[in-house]
């Protein structure tokens, strides 16, 4: 579904005095029910640079996110705006206001660490707003970006330990947003050496490295080397101051008019800017990021911060998978449920081809829906899973529909049968000749029974169990007829065992051919299980390929400049990344997890053969034991 009409923003995480952070459920269960993809964009700095008012800007408000007047912070935590993107149909746009970092009244440089870190983690764009001018005050203002190698891992300790890699942070750039800073109340020129520049050559000259190799140097580079290496793109827009000190204590009540005509157009210009070009939020491999999945992400990341580890992006997304794959099988029953339920009027089926055909359409649709929601799937367990709950579920109605042929072939004989009970009941059949005489009716009993329509698959075994029934009152009536001699009565009743052979014969090849048709279809359904997931996971290869190909390029372009610059150690890193994500795709060029799909599609049909030939087996032997007993049947 689209985004829940949200009037005002409400708290995301909080961070009460003294508290951990805390998801808000209020707040979780309005981004669970987003079924659409989130464009997420977070605003972090100092308390008291306006960032809530670019916020309020961004969701077309003038009010919403607590602007403040004076030296205290008004946001604490992360608030959360959800509105109708206003330019991509069908997406949300999801606004994540920080408290202002370097709160005097937190005492708590680690609390804005957190914030900080968890503002990248589940934004696709992060802003960073910042007053005056972006020089070493601001840069040093900015340290968090230096600490977040010892605030979040890539990869699990085990998994670290696998490929012996220490050094995670060349793979930020694949996690973390696209990045904005945003400079207020600039009044500098944007000149270098007397000619003009743009904004964004303002923010990459401040961004430039210093040579050398002492503690000075390093401390300079190091925050420049962090936002020039984790983040994949960067912009700047630079704002004039919007009003006079005195109408800024009140800049929530100002009319656009009131406001100084150039910041009015840098703020529009800057929305236009978050409209257009940030996108959806996605994860490694290309999964784009619902508001579902946003919110359990934020749980996940607020959770490790609370249990006192380091949030770490494999394991946030391993667990998201398991959580929406789970969700994905239960989907995909449901609409198994669901569109079964539309077909129950047509039970009982007339053949088991019939009743194949519609759990084939359903079960197709159920898989569509798992496949459509499903993700990083990758050892097939849910897959198997949905299989094997299909298969139980397809059994339940295979049962029903049984049942229900069962039924009907009851009240049709019950019916049928009506006329023949009283004839018996009054002495009709118990004279010479009644033998004869109550073959004929039965038989055409028998007759008119096999020519009604709609009876269902259960019709030979109903038919069947119903002259079982009879077999005592036939065999009264043989034995009691006296124009028959005692040789007519012996060959009468050889007659009788062997078309109750034959017929149990038939309801064995009957009940084996439709086993036979079960596995064709078993076979067929399984097929496009294989079919759907081997395009899955191709879709998925090539998305993860080319976000290497984006990352090979990306590092390329840093490494070039880092040549250029005579920067050889820091090229000479990215040289090394750049081989080691070559390999990485080289490696997802040939893999294939064909093997695996085919040993979960085509075991259970392995088996289900062998049961097949068992039960041939077993069904035989007992139509020939049938054969070899004793007691008249009607026959059909």
């Amino acid at each position: 579904m689209a985004v829940l009409p949200m009037e005002e923003p409400m708290c995301l995480i909080g961070n009460k005095e003294g508290e951990d952070l805390i998801v808000n459920q209020e707040a979780l269960q309005i981004l669970l029910k987003i079924t659409q993809p989130v464009v997420v964009v977070a605003i972090v700095g100092k308390y008291r640079t306006g960032k809530s008012y670019l916020m309020n800007k961004l969701a077309g408000a003038r009010n919403g996110f607590a602007l403040g007047s004076t030296v205290q912070s008004k946001t604490k935590g992360i608030w959360m705006w959800c509105v109708p993107h206003p330019t991509k149909q069908g997406n949300t746009l999801v606004l994540l206001d920080t408290e202002g970092l370097g709160d005097v009244e937190k005492g708590d440089s680690k609390n804005d660490a957190w914030i900080f870190s968890l503002a990248i983690l589940l934004s696709s764009t992060l802003v960073y707003n910042s007053m005056g001018t972006i020089d070493q005050q601001a840069m040093d203002n900015l340290h968090y970006v230096t600490e977040l190698t010892e605030l979040i891992k890539v990869k699990s300790d085990e998994a670290q330990a696998t490929e012996e890699e220490d050094d995670e942070s060349g793979e930020f750039k694949r996690f973390f947003p696209s990045f904005i800073w945003c400079v207020r109340d600039f009044t500098l020129k944007l000149e270098k050496n007397g000619s003009p520049i743009t904004e964004d050559q303002y923010l990459l000259d401040a961004l430039e490295l210093k040579k050398g190799v002492g503690k000075k140097v390093q401390d300079y580079n190091l925050p420049r080397q962090c936002i020039r290496h984790y983040f994949h793109s960067h912009k700047c827009f630079v704002f004039d101051r919007p009003a006079s000190t005195l109408a800024l204590q009140r800049l929530e009540e100002l009319q656009e008019s009131e406001l100084e005509s150039k910041f009015v157009e840098k703020a529009a210009e800057f929305c236009s800017c978050i409209y257009g070009k940030s996108n959806a939020k996605t994860l490694v491999g290309g999964y784009t990021v619902t508001g579902r999945l946003l919110g359990n992400l934020a749980v996940s990341y607020t959770e490790a911060i609370r249990s006192g580890s380091i949030p770490c992006m494999e394991n946030a997304v391993i667990a998201l998978a398991q959580i929406e794959n789970s969700r994905a099988v239960q989907e995909a029953l449901t609409k198994y449920e669901e569109e079964m339920s539309k077909q129950i009027a047509k039970f009982p089926t007339e053949t088991q081809e019939e009743f194949l055909s519609i759990h084939q359409e359903c079960e197709k649709e159920a898989t569509q829906v798992f496949m459509g929601l499903s993700f990083k799937d990758e050892n097939l367990e849910y897959q198997k899973q949905l299989i094997d709950e299909l298969a139980e579920k397809k059994s339940k109605y295979s049962l029903y529909n049984e049942e229900e042929s069962a039924k009907k072939c009851k009240a049709i004989l019950q019916k049928l049968s009506e006329n023949l009970e009283r004839e018996i009941l009054n002495g009709k059949f118990s004279k010479p000749g009644g033998y004869t005489q109550f073959i004929s009716e039965k038989n055409l009993l028998v007759d008119e029974y096999n020519r009604t329509k709609g009876k269902g698959v259960k019709a030979l075994e109903i038919l069947q169990e119903f002259l079982n029934e009879k077999e005592n009152v036939e065999a009264a009536i043989l034995q009691a007829d006296q124009s028959l001699t005692h040789k007519e009565k012996e060959i009468a009743e050889q007659r009788a065992r062997t078309e109750t052979a034959e017929r149990e014969k038939q309801i064995v090849e009957e009940n084996n051919r439709r086993l036979e048709k079960d596995i064709e279809a078993q076979k067929k359904s399984l097929e496009e299980h294989k079919k759907m997931m081997e395009e899955k996971m191709e879709e998925e290869r090539k998305k993860l390929m080319e976000q290497n190909e984006w990352m090979i390029k990306e590092k390329l372009k840093e490494q070039e400049e880092m040549l250029t610059k005579g920067f050889h150690k820091e090229s000479e890193m990215l040289k090394n990344q750049i081989e080691d994500i070559k390999r990485k795709n080289s490696a997802a060029a040939e893999r294939s997890l064909l093997g695996d799909i085919l040993s979960v599609i085509f075991l259970p049909i392995g088996l289900a053969a062998r049961e097949l030939g068992k039960g041939l087996e077993r069904g035989l032997g007992r139509g020939l034991e049938r054969g070899l007993g004793k007691g008249p049947v009607w026959r059909c």
